[in-house]
């Protein structure tokens, strides 16, 4: 019989070993020759490719051959990674492509994942219990509870513990993949955008000395009207299509007697904590210790972090109760379908981010010149747009740094004199995740889980329309109302 949580300990610890290993490799390089930052300027636009057809495989292949994608999605993402490795090593050498392989999976993928398989675990473990009833009333009020604990246990964290719940309670439901849209406009993303533990681009931020609250000071006004807007049309759409539905299924899982609300796995309620604590640790403590591997910088607070994480993981899965587990219906495959696609994002992104962060002298120079208006002067409106419009298919951490430093980089004068950029970089970033499954890590996870439990999920496209017929309009009116 196949053990979850065996699995779930050899997946953490062969993480912990190929970070050893990639670092192992690393010290190699460095011992070799110095590396240097990639230059954007010196690339050509083709170098996007392999990043364009993986985005594009995600996009077409479930609708064009959506068997083989299911069986082959890990293939078809390396083949893509390799098409930009292969010929990066040939032409820059050896030496340059497996600096980039290392700083792109050790120093930004394995911290990731890490934190991800945290969260989807010890959230996997906390099960809510009590049959609830998905009605536009009940639909509406989990995701305004997602959206105010998004901000403080992450987009991640919180998607995770409520998707499940929510999904169940609308089992009986003939459709409920628009609520699941919904969830991940509001939880997934715009929930998100107060403080520095809802989203990476803010903890960057954060860590580049932007003032804790800084975001929550700026931006509250627009986060409240989105969300209010996204929840009163969620009541709207789903209270029409709730009256048209007529008489339900039966409930697949109806109580007798009715349990009340509740929940078990309250350990991981503390182990939840943890990952808060440890993810707000690596960014106040400055411990002054670290070293460079192949250009990449590690630090003690860091890789405590990072060992932490792993070791809440492991917690969660041998103090979790199996049946809880159950009740979940916890799995893997959500988990590693994201891991398979990310990876390849991380590694095919490289290029892109070189091109972007070499400003107005590389190949996306129009891209960046977009963002300043003719007199020299930075423009809030195209900042909001530009950083957005990428961060939707680009990771919006490096996207939300790219354009702090095409700002200045100066953190005290983007929260003083240039704080209508700051709030315009940092709303365009968050906000715009939602544009797309591949705009923020949870859109893709809660999706997944979506599908393992039988919820029709619309295609990348088909998401796309809903993203855009809504979220577009809203984002017009905070520009107008708000950007200046």
């Amino acid at each position: 019989m196949f053990d979850q949580a065996a699995f779930g300990r050899a997946a953490l610890g062969w993480a912990a070993l190929g970070r050893a290993a990639l670092a192992l490799v690393a010290l190699g390089l460095s011992a070799t020759a110095h590396a240097a930052e990639l230059d954007g300027a010196q690339l050509s636009a083709l170098w996007g490719v392999p990043f364009a057809g993986v985005l594009l495989s995600i996009a077409l292949c479930p609708l064009l051959t959506p068997q083989f994608w299911h069986h082959h999605f890990g293939k078809v993402t390396a083949a893509w990674a390799l098409a930009f490795l292969l010929p990066f090593a040939a032409l820059f050498g050896v030496h340059a492509a497996g600096v980039s392989l290392v700083h792109a999976l050790v120093a930004e993928y394995i911290p990731f994942i890490v934190l991800l398989t945290a969260l989807y675990t010890v959230s996997g473990g906390i099960y809510i219990k009590g049959n609830l009833h998905g009605t536009p009333a009940l639909n509406v009020s989990l995701l305004a509870i997602g959206a105010v604990l998004a901000s403080f246990m992450g987009t991640t964290g919180a998607s995770m513990l409520l998707i499940r719940p929510l999904i169940r309670a609308n089992d009986n439901r003939k459709s409920c993949a628009h609520v699941v849209v919904f969830f991940i406009f509001v939880v997934s993303n715009i929930g998100g955008s107060l403080t520095p533990l809802g989203d990476p681009p803010l903890f960057l931020g954060f860590l580049k000395g932007v003032d804790f609250m800084w975001t929550a000071q700026h931006i509250w006004m627009e986060t409240l009207f989105l969300t209010v807007a996204l929840l009163a049309l969620l009541y709207v759409i789903d209270s029409w299509l709730y009256r048209r539905e007529g008489v339900l299924p039966q409930d697949p899982t109806p109580d007798s007697p009715p349990e009340r609300l509740g929940f078990d796995g309250g350990i991981n309620g503390v182990l939840l904590a943890a990952v808060v604590g440890l993810v707000l640790m690596s960014g106040t403590w400055q411990s002054g210790v670290a070293f460079q591997v192949a250009g990449a910088e590690f630090t003690l607070q860091g890789l405590l972090r990072d060992v932490g994480l792993v070791v809440v993981t492991l917690l969660s899965l041998l103090l979790t109760p199996k049946g809880v587990h159950a009740a979940n219906q916890f799995g893997w495959g959500p988990m590693q379908e994201v891991a398979k696609l990310f990876a390849g994002i991380f590694l095919t992104i490289i290029p892109v981010i070189a091109m972007l962060k070499a400003g107005v002298n590389g190949p996306f120079g129009g891209v960046v010149s977009l963002v300043t208006r003719p007199d020299g002067s930075p423009d809030p409106v195209m900042y909001f747009w530009v950083t957005g419009a990428l961060s939707s298919f680009l990771d919006n951490a490096p996207t939300y740094l790219v354009f702090f430093n095409t700002a200045g980089g100066d953190v005290q004068q983007l929260m003083g004199a240039l704080a209508p950029v700051l709030a315009a970089i940092s709303a365009g970033a968050v906000f715009m995740g939602a544009n797309t499954y591949i705009g923020n890590a949870p859109n893709l996870m809660v999706k997944a889980i979506a599908e393992e439990r039988g919820v029709k999920m619309p295609s990348f496209f088909g998401y796309m329309a809903w993203s855009f017929g809504i979220l577009i309009p809203l984002f017009v009116i905070v520009t107008l109302v708000w950007v200046r």
